[in-house]
């Protein structure tokens, strides 16, 4: 009788609450950053700047290219020793320029993956409160878990917490990364990089 008592006040206080009453809880990492005001922001501005890095690299590509046939059309009027010289020149710069646009992309990589951490550091706060309204002691990334009841899955309830809680995360402290659990969320998909052109010959 004394356990039925002891148990029944969070029982109830989870159910009021529309939380699951259960000592595991599970979310979804990928849908509670994606799905949230933070996420969005963030999504929004990764996506702009790798458009304007994907036009950057078109344009570089154009530029090589049109710089390329150049070259080859000038082969003819050029000793081989000269050709050579100016092939190696114009390899070298491809080869640079290639590493500098792999480095912005990385930065770009980086950057969102930094984002996700001040996101996870700002958010776990809201999943410890929820955790313990719920009367949970462990929370699960859904993938990594086999099976479960859609009943213990608190996305949805979370993604609306963390909403209420930081908003779009503009004002999240970058400090906030050091809170972050060691979970990765999955990465977003890096802008096209430049490709050289076939070795001038």
């Amino acid at each position: 009788m004394a356990a039925v008592i002891c148990v029944t006040p969070p029982l109830a206080r989870a159910q009021d609450l529309g939380l699951p009453d259960s000592p595991v809880l599970t979310v979804d990492l990928n849908r509670l950053f994606n799905e949230t005001l933070f996420g969005e922001r963030v999504a929004s501005e990764l996506e702009a700047e790798s458009a304007v890095l994907a036009a950057e690299n078109r344009r570089i590509e154009a530029e090589l290219t049109a710089e390329e046939k150049e070259l080859t059309e000038r082969r003819d009027a050029m000793t081989p020793a000269a050709f050579r010289e100016a092939a190696d020149a114009f390899d070298a710069k491809v080869q640079r320029i290639r590493a500098e646009q792999e480095a912005k992309a990385r930065a770009l990589a980086d950057e969102n993956e930094n984002a996700q951490r001040r996101f996870l550091g700002a958010a776990r706060p809201v999943l410890e409160r929820l955790m313990l309204e719920s009367g949970a002691s462990v929370l699960l990334d859904t993938r990594a878990v086999l099976l479960s009841s859609d009943a213990v899955n608190v996305t949805d309830a979370a993604v609306d917490r963390i909403d209420d809680a930081i908003g779009d995360g503009s004002g999240v402290s970058p400090d906030a990364e050091e809170a972050a659990p060691e979970v990765p969320i999955a990465p977003q998909e890096a802008p096209p990089l430049v490709l050289p052109p076939e070795e001038s010959e």
